[in-house]
């Protein structure tokens, strides 16, 4: 399975059906903590200060979805790194429909 061949939804991403993904694939993982718990009002937040969410789709059926932070000034001069913060992001929870597994879609995300 090739990540173009599905829909990306990536602009007004509707925050209920992410959330509802995201436990779907929780319920299915053997380490559900590994992925994170960020609330309806996180996201929000963080969608605010330049975040993106991509959802990959099959026909109306979510695949896979991954989140992207742009990190700033403050979080890179608490590790000392010496990285302009406008060229390092962070990304958020990844997570693969636990149908999907095995097709390599993390690594296609990460190419994106």
């Amino acid at each position: 399975m090739k990540l173009e061949e599905l829909n990306c939804i990536n602009e007004s991403v509707h925050l209920g059906k992410y959330i509802e993904f995201r436990e779907y694939v929780k319920e299915n993982m053997t380490h559900p903590d590994w992925l994170g718990d960020f609330s309806k009002n996180d996201l929000i937040y963080i969608l605010n200060n330049n975040s993106k969410i991509w959802i990959y789709y099959l026909k109306e059926e979510p695949i896979c979805s991954m989140m992207v932070i742009p990190s700033n000034e403050n979080a890179l001069s608490k590790f000392k790194l010496d990285l302009d913060y406008k060229d390092v992001v962070d990304y958020g929870p990844m997570f693969v429909n636990s149908k999907y597994i095995e097709n390599g879609l993390q690594y296609q995300m990460l190419k994106c």
